[in-house]
């Protein structure tokens, strides 16, 4: 009696032993928030390319300084809109003077150093255009929009990738201003709260 007694107790408790040991408590979620940090950004790749004019720039070049670089195609009616608003050039404008370099980069394939200076021409350009249409730059940062955004610190570490607000159809009255966002947060060494957002615009037209 006793045996069958254990027996049937046993069967009883062990749905509850099987689910007791086998909840997890919840664990806090890792991403990218205000508690983003320099040792969680990746570094950015090396790069070495000729811009508009026939000047080579080197990411090396701009260490101790902030890099934006801006991924562009001027056939795509994403980068229309921000260029026929100023979008990209009034930011760069705006932080001119506090050692924030910004680099346009076409990896568009059918473009090339001629084409992308008549592009800076036509909008006036206070950055330069680098030509990567051979897509070796563009594969290395995995660009996959036209505008893509990438903030590099001054350590050479993305602190920032991804789309330039929050607006990709250019209707909101109040965007967040990502890219923006993120300068300020590195040039008052502060967390940069949002490191990374989905990219819209066209797709990077990649050489085959």
């Amino acid at each position: 009696m006793k045996t069958t007694l254990k027996i049937a107790l046993a069967v009883l408790l062990s749905p509850w032993l099987i689910s007791g040991c086998g909840r997890t408590e919840p664990t806090e979620h890792s991403g990218h928030t205000s508690q983003e940090t320099d040792y969680a950004r990746p570094e950015a790749p090396a790069f070495t390319l000729t811009d508009h004019t026939g000047k080579v720039h080197n990411l090396a070049d701009y260490k101790e300084k902030i890099v934006v670089l801006e991924w562009v195609n001027p056939e795509c009616p994403f980068v229309v809109r921000h260029y026929e608003a100023g979008t990209m050039v009034n930011l760069a404008e705006a932080y001119a003077d506090q050692e924030v370099v910004w680099l346009a980069v076409n990896t568009t394939s059918h473009f090339n150093q001629e084409k992308n200076k008549e592009f800076a021409e036509k909008y006036d350009l206070p950055y330069p255009v680098l030509d990567d249409h051979d897509g070796t730059v563009g594969r290395r940062y995995d660009a996959k929009t036209t505008p893509h955004m990438f903030v590099v610190d001054k350590a050479g570490r993305i602190a920032y990738n991804g789309a330039i607000d929050d607006d990709p159809q250019g209707n909101k009255a109040e965007r967040i201003h990502y890219v923006k966002n993120a300068i300020d947060g590195v040039l008052s060494d502060r967390p940069v709260t949002t490191a990374e957002t989905k990219p819209y615009g066209c797709t990077v037209k990649y050489a085959n």
